[in-house]
């Protein structure tokens, strides 16, 4: 190894650990509860299929996914499958939330 490459290691070092310090300092004084401002949603790419639909509606009717499958006769697992393809599809925190996403959308009523 000659020297101009030495040089060029040194150098890319001293540029990175530069950058590392200033980053260790700006979260040194960040306070942990910092809160993470929440964006406007994403917009979502897939729309739900109509057997998620039905599941959908199922939910907001207050069945639970054991009696969504009899329902619809497939198995609970099925059913586990639909909802959280729904939670992602329409970035939902959790089933209630689905439910309010899907009146809100007009997918349910």
């Amino acid at each position: 190894m000659d020297a101009a490459e030495r040089r060029e290691i040194l150098s890319r070092y001293i540029d990175h650990s530069r950058r590392f310090e200033e980053v260790a300092q700006r979260r040194a004084g960040a306070t942990s509860g910092e809160v993470i401002p929440f964006g406007a949603p994403l917009r979502v790419e897939q729309e739900p299929t109509s057997r998620e639909l039905e599941v959908l509606q199922l939910i907001s009717d207050g069945l639970v996914n054991r009696e969504i499958g009899a329902r619809l006769f497939l198995s609970e697992e099925t059913v586990k499958s639909h909802v959280r393809h729904l939670l992602a599809k329409l970035q939902a925190r959790s089933r209630a939330h689905a439910v309010a996403v899907g009146f809100r959308r007009g997918l349910i009523t």
